[in-house]
């Protein structure tokens, strides 16, 4: 009875997915591990309809394993620019790197390797292996929690291990043996376009008959948000140090946020920065000019941003390295950036 139930849920999603699912996204066109990995990496966290033209971009200059192994870090960077939780582009170069060294450039096919990638998680690799192999996976992403915590009415947040065992164990009884490729973009399409966080389109929804919160009238009850905290604030002024036509930038460290990427050097919210720049530069700036300020927000924090511009004097300018470099205003650095380092570039190119 209960093989009967699972197949009938996948049968009806497939069909479903035959008619109203989407079958134009650029990944879906030439299904290789390649271009599914990188689909399924820029859509953690992140709408399709942002990620397209990112992709589009990306594949274009990283056609394949070896481009993207072979590219400097900064191009990578570049090119995930506006796209956030930049370790995943980072994770993404390591991986392919990995793949190159140790299979040969051939993207890996059994589960085991594939997790074992950085960056790949095992609903990640299930989904890359379902969607371009074929193989059964059960995959468990954001909209497939909420698809799944609605169908069987499974309360607590998911980020619980307890919660998040018993999703597994559902994804795994509901998906089929057979036509793994279509149920995996089925249920993911079904928690993107109907069975969505806010005014799911039950009437529409081929799951519907047997959806337990449904049933129940408590759809907005599942999945159980994530508890709420109040976010810490830290601060930091960004020196827009400029002469001469060019503003200094200066590459973070590999670990921590914005890891990798090019910015502005930071000082602590009260400091004086007129001694720091004395003792960097060895002289004062000419004139500091308080930009408005900004807040970027982290999943586990907001950052208050006071940007300051700095005019220096020609003879005070520091030489470049491998971890700093004078970036002339008037052109469009193809380097790794911050969202709100991006913004301040811009405003002070048109100023």
């Amino acid at each position: 009875m209960a093989r009967r139930t699972e197949k009938s849920f996948a049968e009806r999603l497939i069909a479903w997915h035959l008619k109203h699912g989407r079958h134009d996204l650029p990944w879906q066109k030439r299904r290789t591990p390649y271009r599914v990995w990188v689909s399924e990496i820029m859509l953690q966290q992140t709408q399709v309809a942002t990620v397209i033209p990112y992709y589009r971009r990306f594949l274009e200059r990283f056609p394949d394993i070896k481009t993207l192994a072979d590219a400097p870090l900064d191009e990578v960077l570049h090119l995930w620019t506006g796209l956030g939780y930049y370790a995943r582009a980072r994770n993404l170069q390591k991986a392919a790197q990995v793949v190159q060294d140790s299979h040969g450039g051939r993207f890996p096919k059994d589960m085991d390797s594939v997790q074992a990638l950085p960056g790949i998680g095992r609903s990640t690799a299930g989904a890359i292996l379902a969607l371009s192999t074929g193989q059964r996976h059960p995959i468990l992403d954001g909209n497939v929690k909420r698809v799944l915590a609605r169908h069987g009415a499974i309360s607590g947040w998911p980020g619980e291990k307890r919660v998040e065992a018993k999703l597994w164990a559902l994804a795994d009884s509901l998906t089929p043996k057979q036509d793994a490729a279509d149920y995996t973009q089925a249920i993911m399409d079904l928690g993107a376009t109907l069975c969505t966080r806010s005014r799911p389109r039950c009437g529409e929804c081929p799951v519907a008959a047997d959806c337990k919160a449904r049933i129940l009238g408590k759809q907005a009850r599942f999945p159980t948000p994530k508890p709420r905290k109040a976010l810490p604030v830290k601060r930091t002024r960004m020196l827009m140090l400029v002469t001469e036509g060019a503003v200094l930038l200066e590459r973070r460290p590999p670990a921590g946020i914005w890891g990798g990427l090019w910015g502005f050097p930071e000082v602590a919210a009260d400091a004086d920065v007129r001694a720091w720049c004395r003792a960097r530069f060895g002289k004062a700036p000419r004139s500091v000019r308080a930009h408005a300020p900004l807040r970027h927000t982290f999943s586990h924090f907001h950052l208050d941003i006071e940007p300051m511009e700095l005019e220096l004097p020609a003879a005070a300018a520091v030489r470049e390295d491998a971890g700093s470099r004078w970036q002339p205003l008037d052109e469009v650095p193809r380097l790794g950036l911050a969202a709100p380092v991006k913004r301040l570039l811009e405003s002070l190119a048109t100023d």
